[in-house]
């Protein structure tokens, strides 16, 4: 009898909450009794399930922006996470754990430099939590272009999973993984997750109250009785947010639990995850992508740049605030590359680097030690690191929670907003050069539908905020 395999897949990232000014999350009456949101859902979600032993049991990543706050309001959990990650690395060797991409951008809106970024930086962020290198990594929306896709296979990602409508081909089999040939000769496993199971859990409340009735009644269906009578394998994902798991659901931590650790043993199904799968199963049938597609907007990438019916409504700002940000972080690379070009011997590369001195697993001076072309002056130095601290807020002011929802009155796109104010300050610092008035009037074009706000009152007012 072939074997039955499935893997849940938790996708836990919160969008930053703090204010960018002092580093601090306010206090969100929404979340109540809980003082904001990220410690609302730490409470009722990530916890919990690291208590109940989920994070050994599914396949799973967290954010990287998510788990700094996490590390710092309690790092037993975050240790109890690692822990249940290297279990499985000393059983299997290979862990169950996924990297992802830094900042939560849409990648195939990115530039080239940015892909790298994002992905380095991810990668980086991984290996100093987990203490090992990632085999996948998850892509914010599971936004791919093939250029993504190149630079994860060139920095060392085996495998990323994407939703079934992003593949070229029709009626692709979501049972086994696929290749993606790329330039170069390199190539990258995806897993096409089942759409229809995950769908039941992540929209279906009904569906998940009883693990065993869902075990019974929809998750062992799902596989053809056919292929397992051929004795052929299949490996079924479900992917879903991680939050769902207590937060969305109230309780359902306890149904992932009993999913994984009973219901579905019980009829023969042998819980795994991605890469070790792909360890005994590698992809065997190439296939190639839809490019600038997601698994949240089925109208490709547009819910990130303008209109969509994903979002009823005015997108006007959406569009006129992603241009206006294109348009600073042009003006922002500009600047850093005229002043450091002739300083380091790879401003890229040092840019890339500089995760390290934000994870304080280097110091600054050490990192321009060895990637300065000549000996640099204090005041040489002190202009790099305020420009890299505005190449970091440049990156920020991209993350993708910006766009998601239908209005500008959010604290979102408001945080973005002032993520653009901190870099513009500290590139005028470091050169004299005021990008002020030009991000100021681009803004003008962006406001909210059911307030009286606009984003460039908003960056005003940080960047006032910031000269005081």
């Amino acid at each position: 009898m072939g074997i039955r395999a499935f893997s849940i897949h938790a996708h836990f990232y919160q969008p930053p909450r703090e204010n960018p000014l002092t580093g601090l999350i306010p206090v969100e009456q929404s979340a109540a009794p809980y003082p904001n949101w990220n410690e609302r859902i730490f409470a009722e979600c990530y916890r919990p399930n690291a208590e109940l032993g989920n994070y050994q049991q599914v396949s799973f990543n967290i954010g990287p922006t998510l788990f700094t706050w996490m590390s710092g309001h309690d790092p037993h959990t975050c240790a109890k996470i690692i822990a249940q990650d290297q279990a499985n690395l000393q059983r299997h060797q290979v862990g169950n754990a996924m990297a992802q991409s830094y900042n939560h951008t849409i990648l195939p809106l990115s530039t080239y430099q940015d892909k790298v970024t994002q992905i380095y930086w991810g990668i980086a962020d991984f290996t100093s939590r987990f203490n090992r290198l990632p085999q996948g990594m998850w892509l914010p929306e599971t936004a791919v272009d093939n250029e993504t896709l190149a630079v994860m296979a060139r920095l060392g990602i085996q495998f990323t999973i994407l939703a079934p409508w992003q593949a070229c081909q029709p009626g692709i089999d979501p049972s086994q993984p696929y290749r993606v040939d790329l330039p170069g000769e390199q190539q990258i496993s995806v897993f096409f997750y089942q759409s229809e199971l995950s769908s039941r859990v992540s929209f279906d409340t009904l569906a998940t109250i009883n693990a065993d009735d869902f075990a019974r009644t929809i998750l062992f269906p799902s596989f053809e009785t056919a292929r397992a009578h051929a004795n052929q394998p299949q490996f079924l994902l479900i992917a879903s947010d991680g939050e769902l798991y207590g937060h969305h659901q109230p309780q359902r931590q306890h149904f992932l639990a009993h999913l994984v650790d009973g219901a579905s043993s019980q009829l023969g199904l042998q819980p795994t995850y991605p890469a070790l799968w792909l360890k005994e199963h590698p992809a065997r049938q190439s296939i190639e992508i839809q490019e600038r597609t997601s698994w949240s907007c089925h109208h490709g990438v547009a819910r990130w740049v303008g209109t969509c019916p994903c979002t009823p409504g005015n997108g006007d700002w959406k569009f006129w605030l992603r241009y206006s940000f294109d348009r600073l972080a042009n003006d922002l690379d500009q600047l850093y590359l005229e002043t450091t070009q002739f300083l380091v011997k790879d401003p890229w590369q040092l840019r890339n680097q500089y995760i390290h001195v934000l994870l304080g697993q280097r110091s600054l001076s050490s990192l321009l030690s060895e990637t300065a072309s000549r000996s640099l002056t204090s005041d040489e130095t002190r202009r790099i690191s305020l420009l890299l601290e505005a190449q970091r807020q440049r990156q920020r002011m991209f993350t993708s929670c910006g766009w998601f929802f239908e209005d500008f009155d959010r604290i979102e796109p408001l945080n973005n907003v002032a993520y653009a104010a901190q870099a513009v300050r500290l590139a005028r610092q470091a050169t004299g050069v005021d990008l002020e008035p030009q991000t100021a009037r681009d803004l003008q074009r962006v406001s909210s539908l059911r307030l009286q706000l606009s984003a460039d009152a908003v960056f005003q007012s940080y960047i006032n905020a910031s000269n005081s």
